[in-house]
Formats: C-alpha cells, structure tokens, sequence
C-alpha cells in the first residue's frame, strides 16, 4: 500500500478533489477570515512545489512548500499538508514533511514557517515532533486566538528517513 512521493500540479488527478476536502474541513473548523488558504492554481508557480502520495490510484496525501522572501530572508512555508482520513496512521504526513524539509535544504534555506489552527491538535503534535516550535505572526497572517504560528531551523536537524 506504500507510494512513492511525487511532485504534483494543479492539473494532477486528485488535486482538486483533496483541496476541496481540505477546504471543506477549514471552514468547518474556522470562519472564512482565518482561513488563508493555498489556491489550486497558486502550485504551478516558480515558487512553490507541491508533492503528494497516491496509494492505489486515490490521491491519499499531500503538502506544499511555498519558497518566500520577507524583508532580507528568505525562507519554505509549508501550505496544505493534508492526509485523507481513511489513510491515516500509515506514516504519510511524516514522509511528506519530511520530504518537504529536504525540498527547503536542497533550495539552500534554513528556516520553516507555518500556520495552523489552534484545533488541529494531531497537526500541532506532528509538528512538534519534527521541532516546530511556536512564534509570532508573520507575513499577511495577523495574530488571532484561533491561529498558532510555527517555524523550524533546520539547519542542526536530521531528517526522518523517507520510510
């Protein structure tokens, strides 16, 4: 049942479909304002990359890498990690972040950020396991109670096999 992680585009079976599903969740959990969310079309640009694992035939995960600049540094700010629920604890978001940690070093960057809401408490706990650690906000993001800001050096970690 294991897939090999592929970079996908906008046009790639299941993208549509798993960023709707995505969608749907964060707008039940959230209202609208909070929700910034990566567009369908935005992974085809220079600077993102998108990745995913399909376990027969269905697209069963995915995440984003979105490759920014603020101010003087530049940094990855990981968007849509997402598994389906019927393929979860397979090991999938550990092998996509993973995966998206080496696409930041290979881009010669040390540093991660993310947003993640304050209810996504298996997402604030993988992140953590990988070194995450809570910050400030950033870029357009504007504190709120509901919204949790993480970033990750990565520079002295070492990334998790790709199992």
């Amino acid at each position: 049942m294991k897939g090999s992680i592929v970079r996908l585009t906008s046009s790639c079976d299941g993208v549509s479909e798993i960023f709707s599903e995505i969608d749907k969740l964060m707008h039940s959990l959230y209202p609208n304002e909070l929700n910034i969310l990566l567009s369908v079309d935005e992974v085809d640009q220079d600077n993102s990359e998108l990745c995913g694992i399909y376990i027969e035939g269905e697209l069963a995960a995915c995440g984003a890498v979105i490759f920014k600049q603020e101010d003087n540094a530049k940094y990855g700010e990981f968007k849509r990690i997402y598994v389906k629920p019927q393929f979860r604890g397979l090991g999938l978001s550990k092998r996509i972040l993973s995966h998206l940690i080496s696409l930041v070093t290979e881009r010669g960057l040390n540093k991660i950020m993310l947003e993640t809401g304050v209810k996504q408490y298996e997402a604030i706990a993988l992140y953590r396991y990988f070194g995450f650690y809570e910050r400030d906000s950033y870029g357009a993001y504007k504190p709120d109670p509901e919204s949790m800001f993480m970033q990750l050096y990565v520079a002295d970690k070492p990334i998790l096999a790709q199992t």
